[in-house]
């Protein structure tokens, strides 16, 4: 069966890229390359599909297409973030209290707390641009075009929203301040609205074959983690306890979608 095939190979893609990655990471001694990796290696898992698929040729070059914008733009910011910065002190602090609490060295942590749970979190967000490659059905209708709208606002969305943060700590003046102007101004976290935006939009675009539909859980997953796990949770308990003005920037600006700031 043609969709158990591409799934098989992808995931034997992705197993071979995160073990090569992992023997790259003992050698430095820091996963956060594996960041960029989020994005790139969904493309690559996009070109696995369109490489091993027949379905409708619009489809399968506007689903990998959109994906590859979204995901070597990320790829590449982040790992300029990662030259320009050093480690990210989330993999730091982590692996530290693996060593305290359960005695884990660098390989065992990393293998386990990122390589293992980043892996399948990767593989089911991307179905979308797996599964929707799949069939033949004929063009792209109009659910397509709203998502292949919806995934090019998400884009836009993301990369200005990282753009002005770049700029605003670039400027020793806004040293331990709350950006809020901008696209911070209508949400604390433009960069996930935009990654969500994205996924849903590629979803929408391959919902519109019978296979694409089962793509659900990857839009869904990615929104989940975002909101409510790895994403404003994480970053939102860190900025409070280090920036005074922040609970205010909370109270005032929504947590998610783009909406206009309260009053005072």
């Amino acid at each position: 069966m043609i969709v158990l095939s591409v799934l098989a190979t992808n995931a034997v893609v992705l197993v071979a890229m995160f073990c090569l990655l992992w023997l790259v990471t003992l050698q430095t001694r820091d996963v956060t390359p594996v960041d960029s990796v989020w994005g790139l290696g969904m493309v690559v898992l996009a070109g696995s599909s369109f490489l091993q698929t027949s379905g409708d040729s619009q489809r399968k070059l506007l689903l990998l297409g959109l994906c590859a914008l979204w995901g070597v733009r990320l790829g590449a910011y982040l790992l300029w973030r990662w030259r320009s910065h050093g480690p990210d002190r989330r993999y730091v602090t982590m692996f530290a209290r693996a060593k305290e609490k359960r005695g884990w060295g660098f390989a065992t942590s990393s293998a386990l707390l990122v390589y293992v749970l980043q892996a399948p979190l990767l593989f089911i967000v991307c179905l979308p641009v797996q599964l929707g490659p799949i069939d033949p059905t004929p063009g792209v209708g109009l659910v397509g075009m709203i998502g292949a709208g919806t995934a090019i606002i998400g884009i836009a969305f993301e990369s200005i929203g990282d753009w002005q943060l770049v700029r605003f700590r670039s400027n020793p003046v806004n040293q331990g301040q709350v950006l809020a102007t901008g696209l911070w101004r209508y949400t604390r976290h433009p960069n996930y609205f935009g990654d969500a935006c994205t996924w849903w939009g590629l979803y929408l675009i391959a919902a519109e074959s019978a296979t694409g539909l089962w793509a659900l859980p990857g839009p869904v997953l990615l929104t989940w983690t975002l909101m409510k796990w790895s994403g404003v949770p994480t970053i939102e308990g860190r900025l409070k306890r280090k920036k005074p003005g922040y609970e205010d920037y909370v109270r005032r600006t929504s947590g998610f979608l783009p909406w206009f700031p309260k009053a005072g």
